[in-house]
């Protein structure tokens, strides 16, 4: 059974970086195929930032973030860790950032890796801009 563990979530000022890591326990290489990160600020729907295909290459952003996220990938022990490094933050950029896991492959991560039809959650991490 997959499992998610978002950290690494704080309060930064504007223009500042924070890297979030997302642990995923259960993975395999036929129960992961992508992963993302979506956020939900107050009052607002969630929204789909970044994602990343895990049996290969294809990374995938959101306009709002390009060019300031990064979405990365690494295998430890056993253990996928899913990354975004987030840099030049914004206040705009205030949210709970949850990861996603899904089973689906490549097109549908290019597809709707940056939505928010994941299978399996996370418990999400907070992360505030003060301007």
């Amino acid at each position: 059974q997959v499992q998610l563990m978002e950290s690494g979530g704080g309060s930064v000022q504007a223009g500042g970086s924070l890297r979030l890591s997302c642990a995923v326990s259960g993975y395999t290489s036929y129960s992961v195929n992508c992963m993302g990160w979506i956020r939900q600020a107050p009052g607002k729907e969630r929204e789909g930032v970044a994602a990343i295909y895990t049996n290969g290459d294809g990374t995938y952003y959101s306009d709002s973030v390009k060019g300031r996220f990064t979405i990365s990938r690494d295998n430890a022990n056993n253990t996928l860790y899913v990354y975004l490094q987030m840099n030049s933050l914004k206040p705009e950029d205030t949210a709970v950032y949850y990861c996603a896991a899904s089973n689906l492959g490549r097109l549908w991560c290019s597809t709707y890796g940056t939505k928010t039809r994941y299978d399996v959650w996370g418990q999400g991490t907070q992360v505030t801009v003060s301007s």
